[in-house]
């Protein structure tokens, strides 16, 4: 803080910045009097109290400005989760109104998370990098948005995180904010993401499946068909009639594009996958051919019929495209014809199954140990 003496004797009252090279000032409309009475001199000690008060709120300011928010700017108010709400929005007009779309139902579950760790309102200005941190701490013992008893992954994690500093980063180019506070963040802040062992049915826990009674045979007919197709959830709920085709050699193969990768597709279907398509009966070319809701309620259902069938696994629909990986790899089917059924857009992906199966013959052949004594 600076005075400028005027001409009528009294000094008036500015703020002299600098920051990375540049000097501005800012006169603040105080003036201390000539101290020339006990009068004066009050005047000027509350005039003095209030011009640092301004000080101390504009040094605040402008720390905060340099972690990357502006809050001389109104568009710092406004709501983080409103925010997301519509961006939600926008990715299910993308996914043609389809309100299960894989990233309009990802923008709801960090939306709900969102909530869940800081409550209804939460206004951009808040969101630096302790909230960051902070919503890095919950996710790690946050649980499933469907399914209440099971904790998060460490993979789900990420993607939540991944998520919201995109959206962080996509409202630094609205001017919402200036920063995008998880670039603040040290990796090793994030969850780790170990690799964890892959899930996945042998053949015969696949009969145990089949042999097995599950009420909800809707359910039950979709997991098996993912069992032998390797098609994601996401794509088998949206599976339609219309997308199940003849070639011309009178072969039934599904044309269709990945929800995930939005790769187009055509995917052969085996005799054993065409058991467990339903009857179509007068079902349209627009009708879907499993009527499946999030895969959240479906992963309940599993988790029972897998228990009934006397399998301890923790059997997910993702589990059914990981069998279908491990079992044609097992028939030495080779890994770049799987990665191409899988739709896999690196085969790097598929040499996971791969590693599976050349440990599963690794743990076959060391059972041999010790036979002959």
């Amino acid at each position: 803080m600076r005075v400028k003496k005027l001409a009528n004797g009294n000094q008036s009252l500015y703020l002299d910045f600098y920051f990375d090279g540049k000097r501005e000032y800012e006169f603040l409309k105080l003036y201390l009097l000539p101290e020339t009475s006990v009068a004066n001199r009050e005047v000027n000690k509350e005039t003095l109290k209030l011009a640092n008060a301004i000080k101390a709120k504009k040094i605040v300011e402008h720390q905060n400005n340099t972690h990357g928010f502006s809050f001389g700017r109104t568009k710092s108010k406004a709501n983080l989760m409103e925010y997301i709400e519509k961006m939600a929005e926008k990715k299910k007009e993308i996914a043609g109104g389809d309100p299960q779309g894989n990233t309009h139902q990802t923008y709801r579950s960090l939306l709900f998370h969102l909530k869940k760790y800081s409550g209804e309102t939460c206004l951009f200005k808040d969101v630096d990098k302790d909230y960051c941190l902070g919503f890095i701490r919950y996710l790690k013992s946050a649980k499933h948005r469907h399914n209440k008893d099971v904790l998060l992954d460490t993979s789900t994690q990420l993607l939540y995180i991944k998520r919201l500093s995109s959206i962080l980063k996509v409202s630094v180019a609205d001017e919402i904010i200036t920063f995008n506070p998880f670039q603040q963040i040290k990796q090793e802040e994030y969850p780790k993401n170990h690799n964890r062992e892959v899930c996945y049915l042998t053949i015969d826990e696949v009969r145990q499946l089949i042999a097995a009674p599950c009420y909800f045979a809707n359910v039950k007919n979709a997991f098996l068909f993912s069992c032998f197709t390797g098609l994601r959830f996401s794509d088998i709920r949206g599976l339609t009639w219309e997308k199940i085709r003849k070639d011309s050699n009178g072969k039934t193969f599904i044309g269709y594009r990945q929800k995930k990768t939005q790769n187009w597709e055509n995917l052969p279907l085996s005799n054993e996958a065409m058991k467990f398509l339903p009857e179509r009966g007068d079902a349209g070319n627009d009708d879907s051919v499993y009527r499946l809701s999030n895969g959240g309620y479906e992963n309940g259902i599993l988790k029972t019929w897998a228990k009934s069938a006397g399998i301890d696994k923790r059997v997910t629909f993702h589990v059914a495209r990981h069998t279908n990986a491990t079992l044609l790899l097992s028939l030495e089917v080779p890994i770049e014809t799987v990665s191409k059924i899988l739709g896999h857009s690196d085969i790097k992906t598929t040499q996971i199954y791969a590693k599976v199966i050349d440990k599963s013959k690794r743990d076959a052949v060391d059972r041999l140990d010790g036979l002959t004594g």
